[in-house]
């Protein structure tokens, strides 16, 4: 099947394929968009089943990055990058060096972070190859660095915002969260949810991460099999995507679904099963830009981290408007998400400020 047919296949500008033997880096690169500035979006490691998934995947995924920075008011389009993992090859130096010249190759077109099962040591290595990369330490006051707590930020406000619209509660006290996930991202907000007064179910297929929340906080923990469909107000999936399909919508207890997860939907039609069951769905894209947002900020060189957090600030208002709409007119969430970061992109003719634009590129 030609890529051109594939499902996920959305008019991408361009599709890259990475093998270096020498340091066993096998890895895509796909930019969706730079219809708003360079195609900005992380890199993610992971054991794919088969090379098909990882083509699904990086197509999803950097499909969603051109709609997160797009409703996020950044001078960035969509790309990302996924590394074929294998379970007898470890990470190294080598794969990294690797992967930034990779990047490098594309000229400033992609713009790679830190994703799923890569740390900022990683992307320490991959700037000693490439500029085009962000989401590393910085001094002081400003903004960049692991993005994983702003994430984790911005996540939470948009629970505290989806509550109060679903439930009319304008606390989180005694308020049940499931959180699917407690890695860098679901620990930071089992941490936040737990200052706030939310009981916390969790689960994880790493016994690490499990007895490293339940050190910190009070806990209940259940299988990874059987927290979608926890008795609990708010299920916050914040591990992989695709969980939420025509098989287990109908089993979902909570009245929110949201999290910090990407493509938590296996299909367009699942946003409008949620809705038909009477669950509030945040958009994925919406809620998480947390982390997009400082990693933007970083890269730009331009502001505080005091400003990241004005920015990640906004995403409660963001998902209010969503949410209303949805009342309004009868629409899934997500379809509302949708429609709007296509009009963002649509309506770019000169790939954003040209003074942005020359900065990052």
């Amino acid at each position: 099947m030609s890529v051109f047919d594939h499902d996920e296949f959305d008019h991408h500008e361009s599709l890259s394929f990475f093998d270096d033997p020498v340091s066993g880096l096998r890895a895509i690169v796909a930019v969706h968009s730079t219809a708003l500035g360079p195609a900005a979006g992380g890199c993610r490691r992971w054991h794919y089943a088969n090379d098909g998934d990882a083509l699904t995947d990086v197509l999803r995924l950097s499909r969603g990055m051109t709609y997160k920075n797009a409703v996020a008011g950044l001078p960035f389009g969509g790309g990302k990058a996924v590394i074929l993992a294998h379970e007898d090859a470890p990470k190294s130096k080598a794969l990294f060096q690797a992967l930034g010249r990779a990047v490098d190759s594309l000229g400033g077109r992609y713009v790679t972070a830190e994703d799923v099962g890569i740390t900022v040591d990683d992307m320490r290595i991959v700037a000693g190859e490439t500029r085009y990369v962000s989401g590393l330490p910085q001094a002081g006051a400003e903004a960049g660095g692991d993005p994983s707590p702003w994430t984790a930020l911005g996540v939470f406000l948009g629970i505290q915002a989806a509550v109060e619209t679903r439930l009319g509660k304008d606390t989180l006290d005694g308020v049940r969260i499931a959180v699917q996930g407690v890695g860098h991202v679901g620990h930071d907000l089992c941490r936040l949810l737990h200052e706030a007064g939310a009981g916390l179910v969790v689960a994880d297929v790493s016994r690490d991460c499990l007895d490293a929340v339940s050190r910190e906080m009070p806990v209940d923990i259940v299988a990874p099999t059987e927290i979608l469909f926890s008795d609990v107000d708010v299920l916050a999936p914040c591990a992989l995507g695709n969980v939420f399909n025509s098989t287990t919508i109908p089993g979902i207890r909570a009245s929110i679904v949201a999290g910090a997860a990407n493509n938590q939907l296996a299909t367009e039609q699942d946003g409008a099963r949620l809705a038909e069951r009477g669950i509030l769905y945040a958009p994925d894209y919406v809620i998480n830009a947390g982390g997009v947002i400082s990693v933007a900020h970083e890269y730009l060189g331009r502001s505080s981290k005091d400003e990241v957090r004005a920015e990640v600030a906004r995403i409660p208002e963001r998902l209010t408007d969503i949410f209303e709409e949805a009342a309004a007119t009868g629409a899934a969430t997500n379809q509302i998400a949708d429609a709007l970061a296509r009009h963002l992109v649509a309506g770019s003719t000169d790939g954003g400020d040209s003074s942005d634009k020359r900065r990052i590129a």
